[in-house]
């Protein structure tokens, strides 16, 4: 069962822009209670989509070089990432099925 792993800004572009699979980046800090409620659905959608979606998580506080970059100006933000590039941006708690509906048509 695969669980998001953790990035930072040493080696975003290794394990999201290099990546084979599509990535989704969930921008997150500690302190952040929406972000604390998002978490067991991104820990859902990575343990059901292994193979097929690679799941990540920044920590926007440890990390402010990628939120700059891809414009985060809020938490929790997710971010697809396709071949590198950021595809689809959801903002704020969403239903699983809400974050499906974006992800799914990238699989």
């Amino acid at each position: 069962m695969s669980k998001p792993i953790e990035v930072t800004d040493a080696d975003f572009a290794e394990e999201v822009e290099k990546a084979t699979l599509p990535v989704l980046v969930d921008f997150w800090a500690p302190w952040c209670g929406p972000c604390r409620m998002l978490a067991p659905t991104v820990e859902q959608i990575a343990a059901e989509n292994e193979g097929k979606l690679k799941v990540a998580k920044l920590n926007v506080d440890d990390n402010p070089q990628a939120a700059t970059r891809f414009q985060v100006m809020s938490i929790p933000t997710l971010v697809l990432f396709k071949e590198g590039q950021p595809i689809a941006r959801l903002v704020g708690v969403q239903p699983k099925t809400g974050i499906m509906s974006q992800v799914s048509k990238y699989l």
